[in-house]
């Protein structure tokens, strides 16, 4: 644990499991804000958003939404065929363009096409990957709101830049909104002219925000501004998680082919060689999920969580102001050779053995914690788990050679 000042506001760097959970679960009411950067508000209209609205009754309220309507099993498997769609989609398109024999495919731009079409068609029923202007800007806007988040702004911790834009993020940001906004009061207006001309079928996101936002009764009553920045944070958190997960996956598996065809092996002996993975075989398939938390654990999406004190409180000891900022360093986290025997070494039987094979992502073992924990765990990460699981399905078409995205690579297919 590092404590340190940026300009005026306290941080703490904690790269260990021990004062994540301290954080978390044991002091988890202390932690249970949101810092309120000065980007992150202006873009979701003011923190009316999910992720990074102020944690009370207002946050409690859009939780219960999230778990129960927008996000909860019985819509998110509903929404099942769409997914299915894309993946089968983007396979074939793969196929076909490898029948030629050695081609080059940028997979860092196909997969984030993937999870955008995914996102796009369960929250609006359109897919974002057309060549019409709407969906290039859809895809535009969700990569530079992605970036502008992870950027440190001083604005955020140096009190005499507020009323500065010296890095020109504010004018950044309000561009973004302007843009945004434009594009989802047209969608909205859209979406509830074509409500009145029809009924019954299956609802899309949207379709539900709407409808919770027309019910009178509602304990609260959602805005417009309510509805476009729960959209935002369906664009940017399920596009860009998902798609570097599986990047990060495939890279590894293709410069580990042993481990590849292990996983192929397990595939074709649970699932056979006439049909593709569904999400239901995830459960069946050990060494495949084993990858997958191997990839998250070298790999997170999110390589920090920060977190803000609401009070006054202690932490091993040392004393912590209220308005602590804390970033809980997952990165750190995941390569802690304390927890993790050779932890550059990517080798997914380690969660195959004790006590590796017990261990959950999903919040309640914090040697990994990809989707977060506590009250504020992602609402989606039993999708997101379902649905990296299901698209990680490529070596019985191709071999490859590989230089990922990031690192200023592309992909090479050859059709075996």
């Amino acid at each position: 644990m590092i404590g340190l000042r940026l300009g005026s506001v306290p941080c703490i760097a904690a790269s260990s499991s021990s004062i994540a959970k301290e954080i978390m679960r044991t002091q988890e009411t202390a932690w249970s804000d949101r810092p309120q950067f000065r980007v992150v508000s202006y873009i979701t209209y003011g923190c009316a958003d999910f992720v990074f609205a102020p944690y009370g009754p207002h946050w409690r309220f859009l939780k219960q939404l999230c778990m129960s309507q927008l996000l909860g099993g019985r819509t998110i498997d509903q929404l099942l065929p769409i997914r299915r769609e894309e993946v089968v989609s983007l396979v074939r398109s793969l196929y076909d363009r490898c029948k030629v024999g050695r081609t080059s495919i940028n997979m860092g731009s196909e997969l984030i096409n993937l999870a955008n079409n995914v996102i796009s068609r369960m929250t609006t029923s359109h897919r974002c990957c057309g060549s019409d202007g709407e969906a290039m800007e859809m895809r535009t806007i969700v990569e530079e709101v992605a970036e502008l988040m992870g950027k440190f702004n001083m604005a955020d911790f140096i009190g005499i830049y507020k009323n500065w834009d010296l890095q020109g993020f504010d004018k950044r940001s309000k561009n973004i909104r302007q843009r945004y906004d434009v594009m989802m009061e047209r969608i909205m207006k859209e979406k509830e002219a074509s409500r009145k001309k029809k009924s019954g079928g299956i609802k899309d996101l949207l379709d539900i925000l709407i409808d919770i936002a027309e019910d009178s009764s509602a304990e609260v009553r959602l805005s417009r501004e309510n509805i476009k920045s729960f959209v935002m944070d369906i664009f940017v958190a399920g596009t860009d998680t998902s798609a570097v997960t599986l990047e990060w996956g495939l890279a590894e598996l293709i410069n580990h082919p042993d481990i590849l065809r292990k996983a192929q092996d397990e595939i074709e002996a649970v699932v056979g060689k006439k049909r593709l993975v569904q999400e239901s075989d995830a459960a069946n398939l050990p060494y495949l999920q084993a990858i997958i938390k191997e990839t998250m654990r070298l790999h997170p999406s999110v390589p920090m969580i920060p977190r803000r004190s609401t009070r006054d409180t202690k932490i091993k000891g040392y004393d912590v102001p209220a308005n602590t900022t804390v970033f809980i360093n997952l990165w750190a986290m995941g390569r802690d050779p304390e927890q993790w025997p050779e932890p550059l070494e990517f080798r997914p039987e380690r969660f195959l053995e004790e006590p590796g094979q017990q261990l959950d992502v999903r919040g309640q073992h914090f040697e990994m914690i990809p989707f977060g924990s506590g009250r504020r765990l992602c609402p989606v990460r039993g999708r997101l788990w379902r649905c990296i699981s299901y698209r990680v399905r490529w070596r019985r078409c191709y071999s490859a050679s590989i230089g990922s995205r990031r690192m200023g690579g592309r992909w090479t297919w050859l059709k075996d």
